[in-house]
């Protein structure tokens, strides 16, 4: 039976949460802004989209050399300086005179995240007693479900009564109070021993961080080749209104904080059934995407799948990383991860807009299955059978 968590405890996990919900509100927040920061210098919607695109490239490859560079800091102070980083990056991006300015401090923030979502997950499970650990992470996860409601849509309504460039110069602001909280409040962790480079070579030879790797390149493909263009298909396929999109959203994002609610109360006791149901549902989403489009209802029943099981797995492949890691290799497998997301990412934005471009909107769900197909006999054939020869789990 689980003790209750000691406020010492959960007064540093709701920081790491709020910045959980900054960082990611930080990352899609240009795509509602998009059309002003266009028109402030005189450039197509289509050029100024570069930024986003550049963002997540760098993300993905800065993710491991930034964390083999900083790994060596105290964990508070890497925590700090990570948030530095990104407040100064927030408050350029809005004082940028010119587009390459704007692009280079979106870097910066670029910079930041990559460190943070190596670190954010070790660093809530270290803060808790032992048999905590599910929920520290659905504490992190909560806010990232609750930057997908409200985030974008803060940003784009700031954007709309003072101009994109106060989004960003408040989203700075806020950002500098939750690091004054972090200071305040976040305690003082032991280190380890340091991950050096030597150690490299071995960690990418542990087959629960090649498993993750490669689940989750497939899941972030599968996942943002619908993800991506989920407005172009509820308008123009399930024929949905625009207030209607924007109240799907909203409910998909809800059910990303169901998502972390799930997997808090089911994945230390159900680990195998959670796993595998994330998968199968994935594929199932996919598939029926198309035909559920026809009728409302199944068309949410769908999307309701979609908003939980992005949040589950998530959290399901930290958790996966970091039993399977010592604590010192955590935040660099972390950085593995987090860097090969964003290239599922970026590579699942590519694929849906490659066939958008060709007017096959419409079978987005269906490239996503092949992708989804693809992490599914990952799993059955590589990493399931490896974790339970290594493990006798799960």
């Amino acid at each position: 039976m689980r003790t209750s968590i000691p406020v010492s405890s959960l007064y540093p996990l709701l920081g790491l949460s709020a910045s959980a919900f900054l960082f990611n509100t930080s990352e899609f927040m240009p795509i509602g802004l998009l059309l002003d920061i266009s028109q402030s210098f005189g450039m197509s919607p289509g050029h100024t989209g570069i930024m986003i695109t550049l963002y997540a490239w760098f993300v993905g490859f800065l993710s491991l050399p930034l964390m083999l560079a900083t790994c060596r800091m105290a964990p508070k102070r890497l925590l700090l300086f990570t948030m530095a980083l990104f407040v100064i990056g927030q408050a350029g991006s809005g004082l940028a005179v010119n587009f390459p300015m704007l692009v280079a401090f979106r870097i910066v923030v670029a910079c930041a995240h990559s460190i943070f979502w190596a670190i954010v997950g070790p660093l809530a499970t270290q803060i808790v007693p032992r048999g905590h650990q599910p929920f520290a992470l659905s504490m992190v996860a909560t806010g990232t479900s609750i930057a997908m409601i409200l985030g974008l849509p803060l940003g784009r309504l700031i954007g709309l009564a003072l101009g994109w460039r106060m989004t960003f110069l408040f989203l700075s602001f806020v950002s500098l109070l939750d690091m004054a909280y972090l200071w305040r409040i976040f305690p003082v962790l032991t280190q380890g021993a340091p991950f050096t480079l030597h150690d490299l070579p071995g960690l990418l030879r542990n087959p629960i961080v090649m498993g993750v790797s490669f689940l989750a390149l497939l899941y972030a493909g599968s996942y943002f080749t619908v993800y991506s263009y989920i407005e172009p298909f509820l308008e123009t396929v399930a024929h949905f209104s625009a207030q209607g999109i924007t109240w799907t959203l909203v409910f998909l994002g809800v059910c990303g904080i169901g998502g972390s609610a799930v997997f808090f109360r089911f994945y230390e006791a159900r680990r195998q059934p959670v796993f595998y149901f994330e998968l199968g549902a994935l594929l199932a989403v996919m598939v029926l995407f198309l035909p559920a489009a026809s009728f409302r209802p199944t068309m949410l029943l769908c999307c309701m799948v979609f908003g939980m099981i992005f949040t589950m797995f998530g959290t399901t492949m930290q958790a996966e990383l970091i039993r399977g890691c010592p604590q010192a290799a955590a935040p660099v497998a972390m950085a593995i991860y987090s860097g090969i997301f964003n290239v599922g990412i970026a590579s699942g934005t590519w694929l849906g807009g490659h066939l958008v471009s060709r007017d096959l909107l419409s079978y987005i769900g269906f490239a996503g299955a092949v992708l989804a197909v693809g992490a599914t006999l990952v799993a059955l054939c590589f990493y399931v059978p490896k974790i339970k020869a290594g493990s006798g789990q799960p």
